[in-house]
């Protein structure tokens, strides 16, 4: 299915009560490092079918930050969680749950459901914490610039040629971390500076795989602090 999104600015489990941020979530990807440093780590898709997540299909490498995690702004709140906390220009990938927004391509339509955004020079993610624009995807030739700097989206390599928008930080809070992204990578040892990036078959299937009906989420933690709030936020098993 093709869609065109032209606006900008954004095995078998045991059976599990859902827990409170899961509730209308019929797809997660649950993403886990060997520790908060770790910059590589291991991509594992679900579907949930009443109370149940299922595994779906096999687990694939993603490399993190050059520096590994940190707690981000996402749908649980991290006020009493031991661990770094995600602060803009850290090189940290956040941790959390995180909603999943507009997908975007250098191609002018994507196979997939989400809402779709093509790259063109003009589009920019704004990672200046004093602009109102902050953490957002925009036209900047349509907006009234108020900030000093951003990222350009259209690039000369093809690490942004398939990518997806991450919630994290939405609403933006200053200095929190911005422009959050599963993207291609550069290779399989080659850190990002804060995104979640993979092989681009991988990235072409998450975009043919997810649908915004089902409320897909991203689970990102370090395999220590799920195993910690597996119980509490009644994620599924590993």
């Amino acid at each position: 299915m093709k869609r065109l999104f032209k606006a900008c600015a954004l095995l078998l489990l045991p059976a599990f009560a859902v827990a409170q941020g899961l509730d209308d979530s019929r797809q997660l990807i649950v993403v886990t490092s060997k520790d908060w440093n770790a910059i590589e780590a291991t991509a594992q898709r679900y579907e949930r079918h009443g109370a149940v997540f299922e595994k779906f299909e096999a687990p694939f490498a993603v490399v993190l930050g050059k520096n590994g995690m940190g707690w981000g702004k996402g749908i649980e709140p991290i006020d009493a969680f031991a661990g770094p906390i995600k602060q803009e220009g850290d090189g940290k990938a956040p941790a959390g749950i995180f909603k999943l927004a507009t997908a975007f391509g250098y191609a002018p339509t994507a196979q997939t459901r989400l809402p779709y955004l093509e790259l063109t020079p003009a589009i920019e993610c704004v990672d200046d914490s004093q602009s109102t624009r902050y953490n957002q995807l925009l036209d900047g030739s349509t907006v009234a610039r108020d900030w000093n700097s951003s990222e350009r989206m259209r690039r000369s390599d093809d690490l942004y040629r398939q990518g997806i928008f991450i919630e994290h930080n939405t609403p933006a809070s200053p200095n929190a971390g911005s422009c959050i992204f599963f993207h291609i990578w550069r290779g399989p040892v080659t850190p990002t500076r804060g995104c979640t990036a993979m092989d681009p078959g991988d990235i072409a299937r998450l975009f043919r795989w997810l649908d915004p009906r089902q409320s897909p989420l991203l689970v990102q933690l370090p395999e220590a602090e799920y195993d910690r709030l597996r119980g509490r936020w009644h994620l599924p098993e590993r």
